[in-house]
């Protein structure tokens, strides 16, 4: 089973919710993996401290053009949607545009153009303790993570459950996140920001026609509007988490609220049963 857990803007503790739920998951016994999806700026590592065992590099096709082959029939740069490619006296390839789709090396009849592996960004495999874990880290100054986002992706256990940690947002990278997944957990807050851009999250995952469900985190320190609007639009509302000081105690150390607040296990577990049901029914 392939759990999201997204959110429409940053700072709702969604990477919270991910490692707390792959931890106690492990704790009872279940097959788990936590996939750091947020390639920008993953930070899972922080709070499940893993041994990392293999690191390799993530690459994206790039055409390189043969100028001598070259006729300057500019088939290349007409496919090109991303204008990655043009021809001008002679072909010029802008390869942070490219998104390596092939179609430029397709089209050409001469066969002047091949394609190279660009590096985009590194995936990381190892263990926190019995957490299986990934992270894709994007090279700095990069512009397209949904290819490495897939790479990481890759790594997902057969069996058991994999938690896969999107970025925030509704933009590219979190599609390619959420995409396939069997249920998409949505953390929000409380306040207008957090309801403008539930509302833009609920949105995107029901194009997509996926299963769905909201955490409200901070649940008592804003107002009601969210809780309304999910009665409205019946999205359901799986968990509420108070605000309590003792978490941010626990963040600003790197440790698991998991561990501070023992009720945290239990709201979890309902949780994760609720989300069973759903799957499986």
């Amino acid at each position: 089973m392939k759990i999201a857990v997204a959110s429409g803007k940053g700072g709702t503790g969604k990477t919270t919710i991910a490692v707390n739920l792959a931890v106690m998951l492990a704790e009872n016994g279940k097959t788990v993996q936590y996939l750091d999806c947020d390639v920008e700026e993953p930070n899972g590592h922080i709070f499940l401290k893993p041994e990392i065992d293999r690191a390799e590099n993530v690459g994206i096709p790039v055409p390189v053009v043969d100028e001598a082959k070259c006729t300057g029939c500019r088939k290349c740069a007409e496919i090109c949607q991303y204008h990655a490619i043009t021809v001008l006296k002679k072909p010029l390839v802008f390869a942070e545009l490219c998104h390596g789709c092939g179609g430029c090396a397709l089209v050409c009849p001469t066969g002047a153009i091949k394609e190279l592996a660009r590096t985009i960004g590194v995936i990381e495999t190892g263990r926190a303790g019995h957490v299986g874990f990934a992270q894709g880290r994007l090279n700095v100054g990069e512009g397209m993570s949904p290819p490495l986002i897939r790479a990481v992706k890759k790594k997902a256990f057969d069996n058991g459950v994999s938690l896969l940690d999107a970025p925030p947002g509704t933009s590219c990278p979190v599609v390619a996140t959420v995409r396939d997944t069997d249920y998409v957990l949505l953390v929000t807050e409380p306040t207008p920001f957090g309801l403008n851009d539930l509302k833009l999250a609920v949105e995107m995952i029901r194009q997509l026609g996926l299963r769905h469900g909201v955490v409200v985190n901070r649940a008592d320190s804003g107002d009601w509007r969210v809780r309304e609007f999910c009665v409205v639009e019946r999205v359901p509302v799986l968990l509420e988490l108070p605000d309590d000081r003792r978490v941010a105690e626990a963040y600003s150390r790197g440790q698991l609220a998991l561990h501070i607040l023992p009720e945290w296990r239990t709201m979890f577990s309902n949780l994760l049963n609720h989300i069973e049901g759903e799957v499986c029914r």
